[in-house]
């Protein structure tokens, strides 16, 4: 029985969103105040040990479990002729995540993270959304539901990222339907598309939001209408954590996009979540921004499988080791700011 019965039951589920441990975040801020620096001295890696032991829940957090989860789909907007590349591509390439031949399996191995791949009816792409909703209600809620299912108890943190031919155009359309704009705000060139290619890309997403136009106020109804199911997954991985207690890492554009509805139907729907990188696509700077997203890293990769996602959790463990291994100025024998 799938998790989700009905987009009632998942819309349900979005608005029921516990908080962090406010007691857990003040504990980390306690024990940074005793260390040996100047107060604010590590930047964001302050910022980020709070982060983790508010929405772990704990006061004093740890890494010791960390999960990349990569969700790979196909999409029937490929149809247009909005990828440089054929559909096959997308197993192609989740059989060399099997092999170790990706780069998310060198950068994991860096991490000390564990890496799941989760290919989703790779052999059934979506419907084409410029012809029909991408899935039917059952479709999209099977997706969440593996993505939900997918967060395994006593995960430390995940990071999360996609495959699929095509999902550049889906995530476009979905940032587009859920923030404003067309095809020639949001589209970018994927995975190394022409000109030609490009007027065809824009040109889908404006054919999707103006066949699903009466939908629009619905953030739940545009993800089934113009996503994907390795999009709803990640949407569904990341409400999980968030009932969880599980900190994420988002990694590009197209994950981004994907877990963006959950912030349309709850304001701090996304707090438990923080922004891997900013892409070198074209939109997910602006995307960031009306998330309230600030990026960890900016590199101008556009790679997608999670690669930045699982780039920035050794900046966790960093940080993570600077609270827990530094010692205090009454340990050092070292004197403390008046």
């Amino acid at each position: 029985m799938n998790v989700f019965p009905s987009l009632d039951s998942l819309r349900a589920a979005c608005l029921n969103l516990a908080g962090g441990s406010t007691e857990a975040a003040a504990a980390v801020v306690a024990r940074q105040a005793e260390l040996t620096k100047p107060p604010g001295s590590l930047g964001r890696l302050e910022e980020l040990a709070v982060w983790l032991a508010c929405w772990q829940r704990r006061p004093m957090p740890r890494l010791d479990k960390v999960e990349i989860l990569v969700f790979a789909g196909n999409h029937g907007v490929t149809a247009r002729g909005v990828s440089p590349y054929p559909v096959s591509v997308t197993a192609q390439m989740v059989a060399n995540f099997a092999r170790g031949g990706a780069a998310i399996n060198q950068i994991a191995r860096v991490a000390g993270a564990a890496l799941r791949v989760i290919p989703l009816e790779l052999d059934r792409p979506t419907r084409d959304f410029t012809q029909a909703p991408a899935m039917d209600e059952g479709e999209f809620l099977d997706a969440v539901g593996t993505g939900y299912a997918a967060i395994a108890p006593g995960t430390d943190l995940v990071c999360l990222g996609e495959m699929g031919i095509g999902n550049t155009t889906t995530g476009a359309a979905l940032a587009a339907a859920l923030f404003g704009g067309d095809g020639s705000r949001w589209a970018g060139r994927g995975t190394g598309i022409d000109d030609a290619g490009l007027a065809r890309k824009r040109a889908a997403i404006d054919a999707g939001l103006a066949r699903h136009g009466a939908l629009l106020a619905d953030p739940l109804a545009v993800a089934m209408a113009l996503g994907g199911r390795e999009l709803a997954a990640i949407l569904g991985a990341t409400l999980a954590a968030r009932h969880q207690g599980v900190p994420v890492l988002l990694d590009g554009f197209i994950c981004t996009a994907a877990a963006a509805p959950l912030a349309r139907i709850k304001a701090g729907g996304l707090d438990h979540a923080r922004l891997a990188h900013v892409s070198a696509e074209a939109g997910h700077r602006g995307l960031a921004e009306a998330l309230g997203l600030r990026p960890l890293l900016d590199l101008d990769m556009r790679l997608g499988e999670g690669s930045a996602a699982a780039l920035a959790a050794p900046l966790l463990r960093a940080a993570l080791a600077c609270h827990t291994g530094m010692a205090t100025f009454a340990e050092a024998a070292v004197d403390n700011r008046d």
